[in-house]
């Protein structure tokens, strides 16, 4: 209701202020090249969708970095966010993604053209784009791989950066978030000098620092706890994501047949505390998961306290990131100039997680055996224990904590020539972005640690912060601080272009753009020293990559027109994409993949007032280097815990796990892989009766077939049976013995569709004495988003208004909708961001009126926000804005998910953690 009513109101203000106003004098366009073509035109003319993020409309949001600008739009929907690295390796890492249709079919460019990506792919990580440098953003939201290359399926965002500016910027700014924790700020200095068609030179350098705090779980309710009270259909239950890796530790025993016996008793777990307490230790709650009641003295299954993991963590990462740009032209004659862009980037992140967890062997017989586990078991059990392990969290030696820098590095030198009526532009490109990760609290040495372990230095069975003075000191001395891992990707390109008149219709002239580009993609991995040679406790090291391939691509584009107001355009590219070069192993992976593929779109400009368009095209994309030539190798564990695949007996023995556990996950790659198949098609119409109301409606589609994807955890543990060939066994380097271990492993899933609406509606109206109001509405409608299930060719299904398995929600309606008002030197501005509600996933709960376990999926709201930014320009030099987004103070929704990283009970990918925050932005020109 609130969606029809926002929407209803803005449209009768866009229709008003069409009404309200007289057409206002044509203005004169430049000829520029613009995303999505390599004819150089007016910006006016383009048949493609392309929306353009103004440097007016970026001060506006109040947006502090990339990320959070382009999550702003309603065309993207799920793209990863930084907030995720609290739980995962990402750090931090932000991958744009159009529609829904996947971070890998969208290519990001800098000035036209590409960046390295962060890893094997061609994802490229936008908090390595210099945010102060920023002129506008240019999003094509139809596919471009016929001009771009095979991996434009989805569409192009283009940050083109600042150039030929004269005198200076100081911009400085502060964000705070009212509930606490997440405070920001950041400044930033630009400068140019030299006019390039005066001086025929210009130079522009910008530099910004910024700096983020970290948001602690308890500084939110929302988001505080692992053990999460539910009320649904009007009864109440729990849901339970914590860990029996307890503090103080659970007991975990197994028994072993004896001589001439042909069974054995089933594994028992307890809790030693709350054996002799009563109830478990403060931060900890009887598992939900258990097998016996709470209360229950059977001596046969699970009677665990769990660890409120959540409490520990923060919920929003700590960062620090320096950005530099510089850019230079040099115009050597009236028609030739050389151009030139330097960009350098530095993010540093921390992303604090629960402290370890951390399986601690009991000796038989041993002191801690004696006073802890002993005397809660029979006599029968006593005779016949196997092994005993404490599983222990760790909570004295402190949260782990990663840090990891990265560093992006972006050069371009290039010409630009003007022979007749052709324009001729090309370029060098170096571009690498590396990253080192690092551990820098709560991960322990080796020795140290085994040595506390071997001597039982510490008592895992009593509440954090009760071990003696000397086992806080051998605890300080056991933590690692140093580096895991160093990873890059280097991309060296070259291209030229070239575009211009060949001949006269009647209609007009024929334009004609063609071009050539070479890159070469370097990715290493190298993992450290101290993790080859088993310095860090229970660390299966990262491998070393070393993987190379070569893309070439050709492309030749003509723009007819038709008759006067119809134009029709045609673009064709080949591309060809190298076998991968392994020099760790010695040896080639996969195959050449070569591919042709075609875009045809058109643009009929039935009067003054209205413009129709459409496009049809084709697509491919190579599989990622480690999707084919990736070995296995650990990846974690799983996010939730499952019910062992394969129970055997059931006595809870390797490789099993006692009761519910997470399983180790690993991933690998599939030599086999097919390239990705598209295609793509769109229309729309534009609408401008006057030049003070405008809309724009584009119906779009993309069928992708052979997606590389894989089967989920979920999927898998659900339906062990039929994915029995994705399980094997694997010891993690402090395991005693082998368990199941789900494989990862990269498919050609079949099918996907995705079909939506993209829209726009501007209005803009003159109120006497008080100013010009400005409404803008954009939105966009999905309307399909199937996909089939991995390892099938024609099951489908979807993640439509619902949690789906591939562990994310497409949702149904986006859209958001500004009111500005200006008022001489004064400007007020209302944002409104809307997203349609959607179906949980199905999750275990516990029923508090019965006690027992139970499944819901709940409905999880239309979340909506509201922004506010008051501007003041003091003088023409001197600009002070003050906003608050959030403002209605909107808490997430609660949702059960279970994946993209540690938080629970919200999901950060949809909803920021920050709530109201009120900002303070100033800048200074000179």
């Amino acid at each position: 209701m609130l969606k029809r009513h926002a929407v209803s109101a803005a449209a009768a203000l866009a229709c008003l202020t069409a009404a309200a106003q007289p057409a206002l004098a044509q203005q004169q366009l430049e000829r520029v090249e613009i995303t999505g073509s390599s004819i150089k035109r007016i910006a006016s003319e383009g048949a493609l969708p392309v929306q353009v993020i103004s440097s007016e409309q970026i001060k506006a949001s109040g947006a502090t970095n990339v990320a959070e600008l382009l999550q702003r739009m309603p065309a993207m929907q799920g793209f990863q966010i930084a907030d995720i690295a609290i739980g995962s390796n990402s750090g931090g890492t932000v991958f744009a993604s159009l529609h829904d249709i996947g971070q890998a079919y969208t290519l990001v460019l800098l000035n036209g053209r590409r960046l390295a990506p962060s890893g094997d792919g061609g994802r490229v990580n936008l908090n390595s784009i210099p945010m102060s440098a920023i002129d506008r953003i240019e999003v094509l939201t139809d596919g471009a791989s016929a001009l771009y290359g095979s991996d434009a399926i989805a569409g192009v965002v283009n940050f083109v950066l600042k150039r030929n500016k004269q005198g200076g910027e100081i911009t400085a700014s502060y964000s705070n978030p009212l509930e606490g924790g997440g405070k920001s700020a950041y400044a930033a200095i630009t400068y140019g000098f030299g006019d390039i068609e005066r001086d025929r030179f210009n130079v522009v350098a910008t530099y910004r620092h910024d700096e983020q705090k970290s948001l602690k779980s308890g500084q939110r309710d929302f988001a505080k706890s692992a053990y999460v009270p539910v009320t649904y259909g009007g009864k109440n239950y729990v849901y339970d994501r914590t860990s029996t890796s307890a503090d103080p530790a659970n007991a975990q025993v197994t028994f072993k047949k004896l001589d001439g016996e042909t069974s054995t008793l089933g594994a028992y777990s307890f809790n030693p505390y709350m054996m002799e307490k009563g109830s478990c230790a403060p931060n900890n709650f009887y598992s939900l998961a258990n097998t016996i009641p709470a209360g229950g003295t059977a001596k046969v299954g699970t009677a665990q306290c769990a660890f409120d993991f959540v409490s520990t963590i923060d919920i929003y990462p700590e960062s620090k990131r320096d950005s530099a740009y510089v850019t230079g032209q040099l115009k050597l004659t009236d028609n030739i100039k050389l151009f030139s862009d330097a960009a350098y980037t530095r993010y540093d992140l921390i992303a604090r997680i629960a402290p370890n967890p951390v399986p601690i062997a009991i000796p038989v017989g041993s002191a801690l055996y004696n006073k802890y586990v002993s005397p809660y078991l029979t006599a029968a059990q006593q005779a016949h224990v196997n092994t005993v392990t404490a599983g222990f969290r760790a909570t004295d030696f402190g949260t782990r904590d990663s840090q990891t820098v990265t560093e992006s590095k972006h050069f371009v030198v290039g010409a630009d020539a003007d022979i007749g009526s052709w324009n001729i532009n090309g370029a060098l490109t170096w571009s690498q972005n590396a990253l080192d990760e690092q551990y820098v609290g709560g991960y322990f040495k080796t020795t140290e640690f085994t040595n506390i372990v071997s001597t039982l230095a510490i008592d895992p069975f009593v509440p954090s912060g009760n071990q003696t003075a000397a086992a806080q000191k051998l605890i300080g001395e056991s933590i690692y601080h140093g580096s895991i891992r160093t990873a890059s990707t280097t991309l060296k390109g070259g291209d030229v272009r070239a575009s211009g008149e060949i001949f006269n219709l009647p209609a007009g002239p024929v334009n004609v753009g063609v071009g050539v580009d070479l890159r070469n993609y370097h990715y290493k991995q190298t993992p450290s020293s101290d993790a080859v040679n088993g310095v860090i406790y229970n660390f299966a090291a990262n491998p070393q990559y070393d993987l190379e391939r070569d893309n070439a691509g050709v492309f030749a584009e003509v723009l007819i027109p038709v008759v006067k107001g119809f134009d029709v355009n045609a673009s064709l590219r080949y591309d060809s994409i190298s076998k991968i070069k392994d020099a760790v192993n010695n040896r080639d992976f996969g195959k050449t993949e070569k591919a042709t593929t075609y875009k045809l779109s058109g643009k009929y400009q039935i009067s003054n007032e209205i413009m129709l368009r459409g496009s049809y095209g084709t697509g491919f994309k190579a599989p990622d280097m480690l999707d084919i030539a990736q070995p296995l190798v650990s990846n974690g564990v799983t996010a939730s815990s499952y019910d062992c695949p394969f129970p055997g007996d059931g006595s809870g023995s390797p490789p099993c796990k006692p009761g519910k556990g997470q399983y180790s996950q690993l991933s690998g790659g599939n030599e086999n892989l097919k390239a990705e198949k598209s295609k793509q098609a769109s229309v729309g119409m534009r609408i401008e009766p006057t030049s003070n109301f405008s809309a724009a409606f584009d119906y779009w589609q993309v069928k992708l077939r052979d997606a590389v994807s894989g089967v989920s955890a979920n999927q898998a543990f659900g339906d062990p049976q039929k994915y029995s060939s994705l399980f094997t066994t694997y010891r993690q380097p402090a395991e005693t013995s082998d368990y199941y271990a789900f494989m990862s492993l990269s498919t050609n899933i079949g099918q996907a569709i995705s079909k939506g609406i993209d829209w726009e509606l501007e209005g803009r109206l003159d109120i006497p004495e008080i100013g010009r109001l400005t409404t803008s509405l954009a939105g966009t409608y999905m309307i399909e988003s199937s996909y089939t299930r991995a390892g099938t060719s024609d099951d489908f299904t979807d993640s439509m208004g619902h949690y789906g398995e591939n562990a994310a929600v497409t949702f149904r309606n986006i859209f958001s909708a500004q009111f500005k008002l200006q008022t001489g030197p004064v400007s007020s501005s209302m944002l409104f961001k809307y997203r349609s509600k959607y179906k949980d996933r199905l999750q275990t709960v516990r029923d508090l009126s019965t006690g027992k376990n139970t499944t819901i999926a709940l409905d999880v709201p239309e979340y909506f926000t509201l922004d506010y930014q008051g501007t003041y320009k003091w003088s023409k030099a001197l600009e002070l804005r003050l906003g608050v987004t959030n403002l209605l103070n909107k808490a997430p929704p609660l949702t059960l998910r279970d994946s993209s990283g540690h938080q629970v009970a919200y999901d950060p990918r949809y909803a920021s953690p920050l709530m109201r925050t009120v900002y303070v932005t100033g800048s200074y020109s000179f």
